[in-house]
């Protein structure tokens, strides 16, 4: 993909959650932070700062908590071409991520913005099918598979993300249903969008007291009940894996190999 010829212009800065605790990955997150954890030698977070520059950011904020040394370490505070920043939850093992997202709301208010879960490995024209299209708001997904589990989606005729569904497992997609699409955890808002509605709908979330939600529910609030037009960028033939597990571990590995 020739990044010049996108339709929409790449935003110059990111948002990466990268708080949590990753217990399901133990022992290997016993000393060291989820992103950091290598596949096949490249670390979660490595990769994403290495996509994210080569589509033109220039600027990253990383929401780290636990372990938060290990990835202050790892990344610095220039990683290539990018300058990083960090914003310190000092709750994450009790909080969600719309919690760590909305610690990051400044960087959110400053413009256009990708906006990336530090569990996800992914090559790099996941990032670019997120400005194909005339649509500034959109999320990258893939078909949902027998492998996977977690939040999915429901596309309208438009190719619109037009309902989520949580905490989907295999069972669903045998099931005689609606095709559903994982969501990847890869996103590009628009800065009216963030400003407008991301930012203020996360206000909310949090001075009611719902700390533990997840971005997922914030965005199904805002496109089920608020009317978010968010975009689908379809990523079918592309490679990537949410690596939440150690079988998820092996998964990518292979994936990537």
């Amino acid at each position: 993909m020739k990044w010049n010829e996108m339709a929409n212009t790449p935003p110059k800065k990111a948002v990466i959650l990268a708080a949590g605790v990753g217990s399901r990955l133990r022992p290997m997150t016993d000393l060291r932070p989820k992103p950091l954890v290598e596949v096949n030698g490249t670390p979660i977070l490595h990769n994403a700062l290495i996509n994210l520059q080569a589509v033109g950011v220039d600027e990253v904020t990383i929401v780290v908590g636990y372990r938060k040394d290990a990835i202050q370490y790892a990344c610095g505070n220039r990683f290539g071409n990018i300058e990083v920043k960090y914003v310190e939850s000092s709750v994450f093992n009790h909080t969600g991520s719309a919690y760590s997202l909305w610690l990051a709301r400044d960087a959110l208010l400053s413009g256009d913005c990708f906006l990336l879960e530090g569990d996800v490995f992914f090559e790099k024209d996941a990032l670019g099918y997120l400005l194909l299209g005339e649509a500034t708001d959109t999320a990258a997904v893939a078909p949902f598979n027998e492998l996977m589990e977690g939040s999915a989606v429901l596309l309208s005729d438009s190719g619109f993300i037009s309902a989520f569904r949580m905490k989907q497992t295999a069972a669903n997609v045998l099931a005689d249903g609606p095709t559903l699409f994982k969501t990847m955890n890869l996103l590009r808002f628009s800065a009216s969008t963030l400003r407008d509605r991301i930012v203020p709908a996360l206000d909310d979330i949090i001075t009611s007291g719902a700390r533990r939600a997840y971005t997922e529910e914030l965005l199904a609030y805002l496109v089920e009940r608020r009317g978010l037009q968010l975009a689908a960028a379809r990523c079918d033939d592309l490679r990537w894996y949410e690596i939440d597990s150690t079988e998820d571990l092996r998964i990518a590995e292979r994936i990537f190999s």
